[in-house]
Formats: C-alpha cells, sequence, structure tokens
C-alpha cells in the first residue's frame, strides 16, 4: 500500500565516513519494524574516483562521498518512520528538524535530482521536467562545466543531443540525460 503521495526526501546526518554504516543499520530496521511501505531508498551518495600515484592514476578506483555526512532518506513521513530513523545507531538528526518534535525540511525533487542522477538512478519522472530548447549545464564527461541548448531527447536510449559552443562555434554533443542539470 504505497503511497506516492506523501513520500519525500529527507536528509539525515552522521558522522562523516559512518554513512554506510547507518545505511545498512536503517535497512536492517525498516526489515525488523515493517516499515517497508513507508521507508523507501537510502542513498549515500558516491561516486568512483581514480587511485592516482604521483599524479599519474593506478588504473584502480575508490569510493568517494559526494557529501561526507549526509545519508538521503526517501520516505513518508510518520511517526514511526520518523521515530526509527532518528533512533538508528549512527544518526545525529535530520536536516531542518531542530527538536523538539519539529518535523524535518523536505527535500524537493528538483534539489534531489542532481544527486540521484550523480549515482546513476535516473527515472521517467525526471524526463518530464526537460524539454527541448532549455539550457542546461554537463556535470561529467569530457565536457563537464559546459552549458548548451537540447535539441533532442532520447528517453529509449537515454540520451540528450545539447548544442553547446566549442571553439567559438555551435556544437552538438550527445550527452547521457543523467550527466545534466537545468540552469
Amino acid at each position: 500500500m504505497e503511497t506516492t503521495i506523501d513520500k519525500q526526501w529527507y536528509i539525515v546526518t552522521t558522522y562523516s565516513s559512518h554513512e554506510n554504516k547507518v545505511k545498512e543499520n536503517l535497512m536492517r530496521r525498516i526489515e525488523s519494524w515493517n516499515l517497508q511501505d513507508y521507508i523507501f531508498r537510502i542513498i549515500v551518495a558516491e561516486h568512483e574516483v581514480p587511485i592516482l600515484k604521483n599524479g599519474q592514476p593506478t588504473g584502480k578506483t575508490k569510493m568517494k562521498n559526494l557529501y561526507p555526512g549526509y545519508v538521503f532518506v526517501e520516505m513518508i513521513m510518520t511517526d514511526a518512520a520518523w521515530y526509527v530513523v532518528r533512533n538508528t545507531p549512527g544518526v545525529t538528526g535530520f536536516i531542518g528538524s531542530s527538536g523538539g518534535g519539529a518535523k524535518p525540511f523536505i527535500v524537493t525533487r528538483d534539489q534531489m535530482e542532481p544527486v540521484l542522477k550523480r549515482m546513476g538512478m535516473v527515472d521517467d519522472e525526471m524526463y518530464n521536467n526537460y524539454k527541448i530548447g532549455d539550457t542546461v549545464r554537463i556535470l561529467t564527461g569530457s565536457f563537464e562545466g559546459g552549458e548548451g541548448t537540447i535539441e533532442s531527447i532520447n528517453v529509449e536510449t537515454g540520451e540528450v543531443q545539447i548544442s553547446t559552443i566549442l571553439f567559438g562555434r555551435p556544437t552538438p554533443v550527445t550527452v547521457k540525460f543523467s550527466e545534466i542539470e537545468k540552469i
């Protein structure tokens, strides 16, 4: 009986480098408290980075946390779900909850989208927020930091064609949908 209307994202605070342990603890508590219909996704925003030795890539990678000390939780904010999350070992609080029973701030879909995209988590709802002619910024890859205008969106392949300026000329580039954000 999942209700998507009340499902929202929240940011849980923890000690830096304890994010994955908090995620594991939360997942166990969701199971033991039978809260699968109230707490859905738990995300530690990590990405792979190359390991360098003397400034040169070694061919190995490691995971780096984009937001040390924070865990993103998608949940329906009931008293029981709130209690379970905030009393999970390693959780120090919620962003926006000042204590005294104050419920935490909701993280909007627009605020959460870049985090999810960096994690490679794209869903159909995200495509609805983009249209041809929108100005976007490229988040990763060869054109990272570049800006351009959407010329086409291919939902099936997950690719977007963007017109950007390279060497002083308008140039079409194709990037993954997960690699862009609206400006």
